[in-house]
């Protein structure tokens, strides 16, 4: 008898870990919002890499765009909170960058510690831009990590 008692809290416990554990798919509502701040900041990223292109060829100081990340700011904060740092640091550095570029030495060289920022901020740029499509391709969460974050009635990250 205490036997099948045990074999019993095993089936159940078993059956209810495999209820907790099943995927749990991300919101589509947040999903789409996500996917549209990503696009739109992915173009302005593009559009200022192709800037500081021209910047690079022209030495001609420009002036970069950070409207559509104003814009999509809170929702890749809310939706992708471990992207958001490297992206909003990225922003931050833009005021840096600008001046770098309109400062200027003899024969309108520039400065190899401006370059360095310019330089900077290009690679970084970069990075920010894969670790935004990045965020896009996050799998359904599932096994003990669904089944934690169901047991606290939380939505789990990435």
């Amino acid at each position: 008898m205490p036997y099948l008692v045990l074999v019993a809290l095993a089936l159940g416990a078993a059956v209810g870990y495999r209820r907790l554990a099943r995927p749990i798919e991300p919101d589509p509502a947040a999903r789409a919002a996500l996917a549209e701040a990503v696009a739109a900041v992915d173009r302005e990223l593009a559009a200022n890499l192709e800037l500081s292109a021209l910047f690079d060829q022209t030495k001609q100081p420009v002036i970069l765009e950070n409207g559509a990340f104003s814009r999509h700011r809170t929702t890749i904060e809310r939706v992708a909170p471990e992207r958001y740092p490297a992206v909003a640091d990225l922003y931050s550095r833009m005021v840096e960058t600008e001046a770098a570029m309109e400062r200027r030495g003899p024969a309108n060289s520039l400065k190899p510690a401006d370059r360095a920022i310019v330089e900077a901020w290009e690679g970084d740029a970069r990075s920010a831009q894969r670790a935004l499509r990045g965020a896009l391709d996050a799998r359904p969460v599932s096994g003990p990590r669904a089944a934690i974050a169901r047991l606290r009635g939380s939505r789990p990250r990435g």
